[in-house]
């Protein structure tokens, strides 16, 4: 009976010890907060041209984007219209401290499926990932400029087969 009770008693003084080193929580960092810039409600109009991810046509979309629990993922939800119709999405944008690179996830109601990482440099983020259109590979890039407080512009390049940049969405969003 002491042998199991020495053994029990060791076992309580074991875990209480890993629980008083357990480390605080994460607390967002500024690298966080820098996300921080596309929290609220965007309006976007911009110009898809023709290009192996679809039609070309006007594009317009509101964006609603807040905090997620614990301020560490930004997520938005959107509605709008382009070439391919009304569509609804939702995005994640994080800081992936590991790799030392911001995240962006996407998925819309057209069944698009977008992840990519990126990097900001004063006011230039800058999203790349590269994918597999029609059996070919596609490199793609998107840079989002913050042009003030409460507009940015947009632009998405996409290479073909290894070929040139060429640019496949222009456009401008506004905070308001």
């Amino acid at each position: 009976m002491k042998v199991i009770l020495s053994t029990v008693v060791a076992v309580a003084v074991a875990s209480s010890a890993v629980i008083t080193q357990t480390p605080p929580p994460m607390k967002p960092g500024p690298e966080q907060k820098r996300i921080g810039y596309f929290a609220g409600k965007w309006n976007y109009q911009g110009e898809a041209k023709a290009s192996p991810l679809g039609p070309a046509g006007k594009l317009t979309s509101t964006d609603t984007c807040e905090w997620f629990a614990g301020g560490f993922h930004l997520v938005c939800r959107n509605k709008g219209t382009g070439p391919r119709g009304a569509a609804t999405g939702q995005s994640v944008t994080a800081f992936d401290q590991a790799r030392k690179t911001y995240t962006f996830h996407a998925i819309s109601s057209l069944g698009d499926n977008i992840s990519v990482r990126g990097q900001v440099d004063g006011k230039v983020w800058t999203w790349t990932d590269e994918m597999t259109v029609d059996g070919k590979p596609m490199k793609i890039r998107a840079t989002v400029t913050e042009d003030t407080a409460t507009s940015y512009s947009f632009k998405l390049e996409a290479s073909m087969d290894g070929g040139a940049m060429m640019v496949i969405e222009e456009g401008k969003a506004t905070k308001g």
